[in-house]
Order: structure tokens, then C-alpha cells, then sequence
């Protein structure tokens, strides 16, 4: 039990980092769905592909160009370092930028998909009857686009839950700061703690499955609805 108690710290730490990766692309995934579905302009496969490539690069890669922007010699990372005195590397807030990254395509393509699939007819009908496009939005669009934008938040935080690979590579591994569950079951196998690990991945195993399972009635009460 005592060393279950130990991996609180990167339990809380994972939901921590999950919760606000969820957060923030939930604000940019319903921005950017909501451009590519009702906007048409240049490039607009291009951008689609390109914030796509997360679901198919390698987490590793994904952390190499995290390190590119955000490292010491790094555009993004010199800006924070001469504007706020602050750098992504080796902070929980620099994990929380790598499930950021990882993850962006999930919420991305059922929100997108999610839009598409609202009536136009309905926005017309209330822009005639002389709301803003504001109110249109959050008054029509988004409640009836609202299941596909949760079920892709809930595969958003299991994926932001269980990432590894580009955590690893831009927060390292810090116990108490950055070491965050898969990273602590992958260390508890290289120290030969398997009872550890094997609480550890039930643990993340089960909180996958309910995630998946709220995804699978959200799915099915949309069907039948």
C-alpha cells in the first residue's frame, strides 16, 4: 500500500496535466473545427493535414519538435525566456504542451465532423430571426454539435492520460514534478517493481475503459436519437 501511496504524486500529476491539456483544446479544437467546417479558403487541406499528423507521427517525434520550439534555442522558447522568464522544459506545464500536441487531433476530427453535420437551414433560420453570429453560434451550432465535441474531449483526456513519449522527451522525468503515471509505470519496470507497475496499469486501464465507455453510450445515444 506504502507504494501506492508514492505514485500518488504522478497519478495527480497525470490528471493534472490531462485536465488542462483537455481544457485548452477544447477552446482551439472548437476555434479550429468549427474554421475548417464553415470556412473555405487556401490551404485549408494543407492546415487540416498538418494538425492531423499527430495521430500518425511517432510521440518522440512529436517531443523532437516540441524541444525545436520550445527548447533554449528555439523560437517559441527564447520568447518565453526574454518576455516571461519562463521555460516549457522540464515543467509540468511543458508535459501538459505535449499532450496538447499529441492529443489536438482527437478532439479535432469528431468536433469537425460534429459541425458538419448541423443544419445549415438552422443557423439560417436564426440569423433571420435576427441574432448575431455570436448567438447563432453558441445559441445553435454549438448545442447541436455538443456530443461529437464531448466524446472527442473524453478520448482527448484518456489520450492525455496515458501519453509517454513526447512528455518524456520535453518535461523529462522528475518525480513530484514531471513524472507523470505511464512514465512511472515504464520506470517501475525498469526497476523490476512489478507489483507496482501492475497496480499502475490497472489503474490507467481502468480509467481508459470508463473514458471509452462514456464515448461508446454518447455514440449510441446518438444514434438512437
Amino acid at each position: 500500500m506504502s507504494e501506492f501511496q508514492e505514485a500518488l504524486p504522478a497519478l495527480m500529476l497525470s490528471l493534472k496535466v490531462a485536465g488542462w491539456a483537455t481544457l485548452f483544446n477544447l477552446v482551439l479544437g472548437i476555434a479550429v473545427s468549427w474554421l475548417l467546417a464553415r470556412k473555405r479558403f487556401i490551404g485549408r487541406n494543407f492546415l487540416d493535414t498538418v494538425l492531423t499528423l499527430p495521430m500518425v507521427l511517432p510521440p518522440t517525434v512529436m517531443g523532437y519538435y516540441l524541444l525545436v520550439l520550445f527548447g533554449r534555442n528555439g523560437t517559441l522558447g527564447q520568447w518565453l525566456q526574454q518576455h516571461f522568464g519562463f521555460s516549457l522544459i522540464f515543467t509540468w506545464q511543458g508535459a501538459v504542451a505535449a499532450a496538447m500536441a499529441v492529443t489536438f487531433p482527437l478532439v479535432l476530427k469528431p468536433a469537425r465532423a460534429a459541425f458538419e453535420e448541423v443544419n445549415p437551414q438552422f443557423e439560417q433560420a436564426a440569423r433571420v430571426l435576427g441574432l448575431s453570429e455570436t448567438a447563432v453560434f453558441f445559441r445553435v451550432t454549438l448545442p447541436l454539435a455538443w456530443r461529437g465535441i464531448l466524446s472527442g474531449l473524453l478520448l482527448t483526456f484518456a489520450r492525455a492520460l496515458g501519453e509517454f513519449g513526447a512528455t518524456l522527451m520535453i518535461a523529462g522525468s522528475i518525480p513530484g514534478q514531471t513524472q507523470t503515471l505511464s512514465i512511472a509505470v515504464y520506470e517501475a519496470v525498469q526497476a523490476g517493481n512489478d507489483q507496482l507497475a501492475n497496480r499502475l496499469v490497472w489503474l490507467i486501464s481502468a480509467v481508459c475503459i470508463t473514458v471509452l465507455w462514456s464515448v461508446t453510450r454518447l455514440n449510441g445515444d446518438k444514434n438512437r436519437g
